[in-house]
């Protein structure tokens, strides 16, 4: 029996369809709506208008995609136009497609980064966020939303708006949480939003994006060709294309669009998946795991550690023996070990879906039983 528990790294299966519709893309005529030379339909207009719809923004040529969430940090990091002595306040639960740029920014334009411990959970103190963006006056305040090591889901709207209070552009990574959890950013007042399409939007690799708010302004990390206004130096003023330079992914952007299709009319059930998801956690700590345990709301990620393996042993014993397809380690996301008591190895990550069945999880804690029993 082979069980996929990595949904947290990419989803899987993805939506139906998806697969067909790339691979129709691949092989058939090549089109690309606004060039000339091609004919067809907007592919890329209609997933916007579908990602606009779940957002619940108004305008959706404020949403610009791209490769991946990584795609989307980095055009709101390096876009941002830095002033003389600017400040970041971000945390320790942060993706490395956050900490690097920021790195990056600290050691090239002197930008200094003011990162904030989180709880047992992964989450940070609403209180010691509002003091440190207060003290600091951050001119870019960035955080995810979701947990990729643990879970735990950040009150978005309340450390978005402590943060424009104190003046900071409010930047909010959606990677773990857009498709599973509600994400409003002009509801919460959320200035950009970055996401990837190949997690819980159930799309294939290859996609993602960037919302930007009309009153924000970014310069182009990327400058090229966009097919229209080709007579100027620069890129154009005109959204989506001042950020989307060069040929489109259009496959993978077709088969976005069909997986956002078929969730609008297949709305998943948040209760079933957290029932799920708690029984798991349950049984991990029955077994015997050191789970690190998070109080709802989280999304459908389950850490730990056995007493006895390392987590690398673990893995592969999971993966080789019981073809259980998980994830061990830092989960690129170094910082937040240290303050759950599992740095410097990191964790057995175990991530559902909407398609994990009850069968999976059992056989999940079977194979941990195994481990924890060395019947292995």
């Amino acid at each position: 029996m082979q069980v996929y528990v990595n949904n947290a790294a990419t989803s899987w299966p993805k939506a139906p369809q998806v697969g067909e519709m790339v691979a129709s893309y691949v092989s058939g005529v090549p089109h690309h709506a606004g060039r000339s030379g091609f004919s067809g339909p907007d592919i890329a207009g209609e997933c916007r208008k579908l990602l606009a719809n779940l957002l619940q923004v108004k305008d959706a040529t404020r949403i610009v995609l791209g490769a991946n969430a990584t795609y989307a940090l980095n055009i709101a990091l390096h876009g941002i136009h830095w002033q003389p002595g600017a400040a970041v306040v971000t945390t320790a639960a942060e993706h490395n497609s956050v900490l690097r740029p920021l790195h990056y920014l600290a050691k090239n334009k002197g930008i200094a980064v003011h990162i904030l411990p989180v709880d047992k959970q992964g989450r940070v103190n609403p209180e010691e966020w509002e003091t440190a963006v207060v003290k600091y006056k951050p001119q870019v305040a960035v955080f995810t939303h979701a947990s990729n090591v643990t879970g735990a889901v950040n009150d978005a709207a309340l450390l978005g708006r402590l943060a424009k209070q104190a003046g900071a552009v409010t930047l909010l990574d959606a990677s773990q949480s857009l498709g599973i959890v509600p994400v409003l950013p002009e509801v919460w007042g959320i200035d950009l939003v970055a996401f990837t399409g190949h997690k819980y939007l159930l799309g294939p690799s290859g996609t993602g994006g960037l919302y930007i708010a009309p009153e924000v302004d970014l310069e182009p990390v990327w400058v090229g060709g966009t097919g229209v206004q080709s007579d100027l130096d620069e890129m154009p003023v005109t959204m989506p294309i001042r950020f989307e330079a060069g040929t489109p992914n259009d496959p993978a952007i077709a088969g976005l669009s069909t997986a956002l299709k078929w969730s609008v009319g297949h709305v998943l059930n948040v209760s079933a998946l957290q029932s799920k998801t708690e029984r798991l956690a349950t049984g991990l700590m029955t077994a015997g795991a050191d789970v690190i345990n998070v109080e709802p709301p989280r999304t459908p990620v389950i850490s730990f550690t056995l007493k006895d393996w390392t987590v690398e042993d673990a893995g592969e014993v999971l993966q080789k023996s019981f073809e259980i397809i998980c994830r061990t380690g830092l989960h690129c996301a170094p910082l937040i070990h240290t303050y759950l008591g599992t740095a410097p190895a990191g964790t057995i990550r175990l991530s559902l879906s909407q398609f994990t069945t009850e069968e999976d999880i059992d056989y999940c804690l079977k194979a941990i039983n195994a481990l924890t029993h060395e019947t292995v």
